[in-house]
């Protein structure tokens, strides 16, 4: 069994599987909502900007995987959204924040997935997807 990233929550335990297309299998734990997404996977290497990356238009249907390592520490609010709602059909990061630490978050990140019906592993090493991603 994959260890817990958030240990406070029993929920957040569920082991989640990003199988490609060649064959390659990344294991690691849900954060998002329950379910699949097949699509094209695509890479970003932004330090931060999290939730633009998700709620950008250009991005819509697509999973993405964010290579920096840390996500999720500054939360989810109002007003950093580029459009209404999640456009991205998917997230892969490696590690996501356990607390929020922000004045502006109104929720975590895995609690905004949830709410939005958007599947996302953790747990992932990003930087082996991105290169796998771009001899592919």
């Amino acid at each position: 069994m994959l260890p817990s990233l958030f240990p406070e929550e029993s929920h957040a335990t569920s082991t989640a599987i990003l199988a490609l297309s060649d064959g390659t299998v990344f294991k690691g734990i849900s954060i998002g909502a329950e379910g699949h997404a097949v699509a094209e996977i695509v890479f970003n290497t932004a330090m931060t900007g999290y939730q633009e990356i998700l709620t950008d238009p250009s991005y819509r249907g697509q999973i993405v995987s964010l290579t920096y390592p840390h996500i999720g520490n500054t939360g989810i609010n109002a007003e950093d959204s580029e459009s209404a709602g999640v456009q991205a059909a998917g997230l892969v990061v490696r590690d996501c924040a356990l607390k929020v630490s922000n004045f502006r978050s109104e929720k975590s990140l895995p609690e905004y997935l949830k709410q939005e019906g958007i599947v996302a592993i953790a747990g992932v090493d990003t930087r082996k997807l991105t290169r796998i991603l771009r001899e592919t």
